[in-house]
């Protein structure tokens, strides 16, 4: 990111909430990013988070047109776990996730070899309660782990296993963008994913990847997956057991493991959910509000409300798992 001295702009800091700036566009938001852009980027690149209030962001293209201004490029979202409606090419709505539940702590598309450095929200419709996108330091959580656990994750990485179906989350042709069966192999072997097709159409494809890197610009050591999140511990219990009656234990649409392939308890992910909330910030949306997150350096979540939420996302600045020093070996497993 740049290095462009982020002192120039009067970040507040408070307990509890993210490091917030107050912009003054005088009505011209699209202008105000443009001019403020290395500033910005600088802010997210020392605090790990930026909430930008009073940019008065109200529909899809003018959020578009500051989320251009803040990156070169934006990426293309592949193997998503849940449908998102696309606005233009690399804007998306947030993923589509019952509003009454919990999305648990995550670092977005951690699963993936090359996931974004920089996660950008923008907020056009604020509920009526909750919803925050709430944020977490990565290095301060993995330093609040139980060092044993520590060092097993590094040691195994952790395993996510995927079971599409045309019911439950992304579909397979949704995930990889395509209905052709060959190109989502072909991506598959290209991406160290393992992939089995079953007798009714659907895929199940495992993964192993390293549950811990090294920030490639900072060389800070991140707790960085989605092991919580993706964990069938984290659903609601009533859901998790509709899904084991229907899908089978194997199938649930995904779930995690330690890389080994062992089951994690949900004693590990009720810790793992804790620490997080033990070091997790957060702030009511307020339509306008622009939400910049470092991706590896920190994670994010997605609260329950009440009322009509629209979060726009946007994800650049590519950053390959190769160059984050992961402490396992990518495979498929």
């Amino acid at each position: 990111m740049s290095s462009f001295p982020a002192s120039l702009l009067d970040v507040e800091r408070q307990p509890g909430r993210p490091p917030m700036l107050r912009a003054e566009t005088a009505g011209d938001a699209t202008s105000w990013v443009a001019e403020h852009r290395d500033a910005l980027r600088a802010a997210v690149a020392e605090h790990g988070s930026l909430l930008v209030r009073g940019l008065g962001l109200r529909d899809a293209s003018g959020a578009g047109a500051v989320f251009h201004r803040l990156a070169d490029e934006l990426l293309s979202e592949k193997e998503a776990f849940a449908p998102r409606r696309t606005y233009a090419d690399g804007v998306y709505s947030s993923t589509k996730w019952p509003p009454n539940q919990q999305m648990c702590m995550h670092h977005e598309l951690s699963y993936t070899l090359t996931f974004p450095g920089l996660m950008m929200f923008a907020c056009l419709t604020a509920p009526a309660e909750g919803g925050a996108t709430a944020v977490a330091d990565a290095p301060t959580v993995l330093d609040a782990l139980p060092r044993k656990l520590v060092k097993r994750f590094q040691k195994e990485g952790w395993l996510l296993t995927r079971s599409y179906n045309e019911d439950i989350g992304a579909s397979w042709a949704e995930a990889f963008g395509t209905e052709n069966p060959k190109e989502v192999e072909e991506y598959c072997q290209a991406n160290a994913i393992a992939f089995e097709w079953q007798k009714d159409g659907g895929l199940r494809t495992r993964q192993r990847r390293s549950a811990v890197v090294h920030h490639p610009v900072t060389g800070k050591r991140c707790w960085f997956n989605q092991i919580a999140f993706l964990n069938e511990w984290t659903m609601d219990p009533d859901v998790h057991e509709f899904m084991v009656d229907e899908y089978g234990a194997d199938g649930l649409p995904f779930n995690t493991r330690f890389g080994n392939g062992e089951p994690i308890g949900k004693d590990i992910v009720d810790l793992l959910t804790t620490i997080y909330e033990e070091h997790t910030v957060r702030e009511p949306w307020q339509a306008g509000d622009l939400l910049l997150v470092d991706n590896v350096r920190t994670a994010h979540s997605r609260e329950p409300f009440e009322g009509p939420r629209e979060v726009l996302v946007a994800m650049a600045d590519g950053v390959r798992l190769a160059d984050c020093s992961p402490t396992v070996e990518v495979t498929a497993r």
